[in-house]
């Protein structure tokens, strides 16, 4: 489930804000697919780009199961992996972010199932190590799940 009202959620174009990451992770979970944590921060230029020109329209088309947090939100409560009432703020610290834009990709209990995707870099090969990414985590997902590597997944 989503907050309609957070600092993340007032953003132009704004990704889903988790009121629960259990919650939005158990849902990536049952299509097959890793969840796409993307920590960001509000006017950050780089945020805007990777969300707008890569998350977004995955997202749309059914590609990817993605929310966001912002790393600097106090104030809006969220579930973490255990239930536990936390923050983005919090989030962000515990995770160690130091940088926005930073991707997660992870599994139901909030295990991590790919490297990290920190900052912008440069935006023409932005693209390609999002692909990577994701077909490294849901390599990973389906080899939990005890099956072949490269196994259709729906989607």
């Amino acid at each position: 489930m989503a907050r309609p009202d957070t600092p993340a959620s007032r953003m132009p174009n704004a990704l889903p804000v988790p009121a629960s990451l259990q919650a939005a992770a158990q849902a990536a979970r049952a299509r097959g697919e890793p969840l796409v944590v993307m920590v960001t921060l509000a006017g950050c230029a780089f945020c805007d780009i990777v969300r707008n020109s890569h998350l977004l329209p995955m997202l749309r088309r059914g590609e990817v199961q993605a929310v966001q947090i912002d790393m600097l939100d106090r104030r809006t409560p969220l579930l973490d992996w255990r239930g536990q009432t936390t923050t983005g703020y919090e989030l962000a610290r515990a995770w160690r972010i130091g940088v926005a834009p930073t991707l997660l990709f992870v599994d139901d209990r909030g295990r991590e199932l790919a490297e990290r995707l920190e900052g912008m870099g440069v935006p023409d090969f932005y693209g390609p190590y999002l692909e990577q990414r994701l077909a490294h985590a849901r390599a990973r997902l389906r080899q939990a799940a005890g099956q072949a590597p490269d196994a259709p997944q729906p989607r």
